[in-house]
């Protein structure tokens, strides 16, 4: 089984840097070759679902959050590494049901997020996962749809988290798993 430092390796190893991308001033970090890349997106799935069990290796979650649309291409993966269901948390009007809604700043503008009101029962401890943890909005928005429909967040997992934006002053005392801090 993969550990975390052949993750971390692989992560580092193959994503690129693309300048002013989606806007200028803005550097995207392209995580699709590490997709591409069977024992690199293994061992990164297996690494991202350290966060949803205890010390022994037991889940301690019940169901596993995506944000869009990267963290859907993750946390799928980590909810089946960990047994248990995947729901993911959407921009505004693209789920057919009655949702929550949150809207909130990221990096480069502002989102409305949503998640179905019945994908998350109450009482269900839920990990999210997502690519790049920024200024930590998109996270603080996710945890209050999860705890509007009477969930509880018990952590985010994330590929590389951008350290010198601060993210963890937003996000408080949610522990947060990163692979990498840029």
């Amino acid at each position: 089984m993969p550990d975390r430092r052949t993750a971390q390796e692989a992560l580092s190893r193959l994503t690129v840097d693309v300048a002013d991308w989606p806007q200028e001033g803005v550097t995207f970090k392209d995580i699709t070759p590490v997709l591409a890349d069977h024992q690199a997106f293994s061992a990164i799935i297996t690494a991202l679902a350290a966060a949803g069990r205890d010390d022994h290796g037991n889940v301690v979650v019940d169901k596993v959050v995506g944000m869009e649309a990267r963290g859907f291409i993750l946390a799928a993966p980590v909810a089946l590494a960990l047994g248990i269901g995947f729901v993911p948390v959407r921009k505004a009007g693209k789920l057919p049901r009655e949702t929550h809604a949150v809207s909130y700043a990221l990096e480069y503008g502002e989102a409305t997020l949503e998640v179905h009101r019945d994908a998350i029962a109450a009482g269900d401890r839920v990990l999210m996962v997502d690519d790049v943890l920024a200024t930590g909005g998109t996270v603080v928005a996710t945890r209050q749809l999860i705890e509007a429909c009477g969930g509880t967040a018990t952590g985010v997992a994330v590929l590389m988290e951008l350290g010198f934006l601060d993210p963890r002053s937003k996000t408080g005392d949610l522990p947060v798993s990163t692979l990498l801090t840029l």
